[in-house]
């Protein structure tokens, strides 16, 4: 792990394709150092990131070129390793940890409803099986079931430093309250919303964040200015990013935007997706995204540099 541990702005790539739908990865190389360059503390995978819809050789293969981009730039790298199995989940944690990987992340399986014991085992497989920082992603503000707070409570009890949390339960601002209350302050948590909820989430207490990847600039910028008491700027970032964000109603849209706005920024060359997808950006939806990416672009372009 790094030493200064897992924090700040960490975006979730997006994965890109070529020509016959295969890993494109040196557009993802490119990607990385890209991402970087905007100032942020390192990279994550994540579920927009199409990992549930890659094979687990594409897996493999896009964790070493995340990890050594990283490392090549002395970046945190974060590794996404939620499966249906327990075994899959280990295989793909130690693969990520003997990568050079800074952290794992883990959201529970998806097809199984499992109880908070069933959920601990499983957690506590993966985490005994690496040396490297586990985030215990509650994934429930797009797809299964919140966690229980007193489940995750006894992770952090039994495992300590090597264990954080991501929360998207909903209420978000109210479950990561009641997470760190009852942690007694010792939970350290990342917020998921691609930035939406960030200026509520810091007050709360966040230790980091985890956006897309298309504006992590702006994100950046919002999290430079909630460290310095900027609250001015703060909201106006946050007010933007709050309406492109309350367009994308679905993972695959989130994939479709972020593509798109990557695409227009000379990032990726393609919006290509793995299918099957249940949602396709028509001409409207683009044109105010757009609109939106611009205002966002002017509000970061017309703020005083932080001190």
């Amino acid at each position: 792990m790094t030493a200064i541990g897992i924090q700040g702005v960490l975006p979730v790539l997006q994965t890109p394709f070529g020509e016959r739908g295969e890993l494109d990865l040196d557009t993802l190389t490119g990607e990385v150092d890209w991402v970087l360059d905007q100032g942020v503390a390192g990279v994550t995978t994540g579920m927009v990131s199409e990992l549930l819809r890659l094979t687990e050789t594409e897996r493999a293969a896009l964790t070493d070129a995340v990890v050594s981009a990283a490392r090549r730039r002395g970046a945190i790298s974060v590794i996404s390793c939620g499966a249906e199995s327990t075994r899959t989940s280990v295989a793909m944690a130690t693969h990520a940890a003997e990568a050079g990987a800074d952290a794992v992340m883990v959201n529970p399986p998806l097809t199984a409803a499992l109880d908070a014991d069933e959920l601990a085992k499983h957690f506590s497989q993966i985490i005994e099986a690496i040396d490297i920082p586990l985030v215990v992603q509650d994934a429930s503000g797009y797809v299964g079931q919140p966690l229980s707070l007193d489940m995750q409570l006894s992770l952090l009890d039994r495992y300590g430093e090597q264990i954080y949390f991501k929360p998207e339960a909903s209420p978000i601002g109210q479950r990561l309250s009641r997470l760190r209350d009852l942690t007694g302050g010792r939970a350290r948590i990342l917020e998921g919303t691609g930035g939406a909820a960030l200026l509520d989430s810091y007050r709360r207490g966040v230790v980091g964040t985890m956006p897309g990847a298309e504006v992590c600039w702006a994100v950046q910028r919002l999290w430079t200015s909630l460290e310095h008491g900027d609250w001015s700027l703060a909201y106006r970032l946050s007010g933007i990013l709050n309406a492109m964000i309350g367009m994308q109603t679905s993972l695959d849209a989130f994939v479709a935007v972020e593509k798109h706005l990557l695409v227009r920024q000379g990032v990726f060359t393609s919006t290509a997706v793995r299918t099957p997808s249940s949602f396709v950006l028509d001409a409207e939806t683009g044109a105010e995204i757009d609109r939106l990416f611009d205002l966002l672009g002017e509000a970061v372009a017309e703020a005083v540099p932080a001190a």
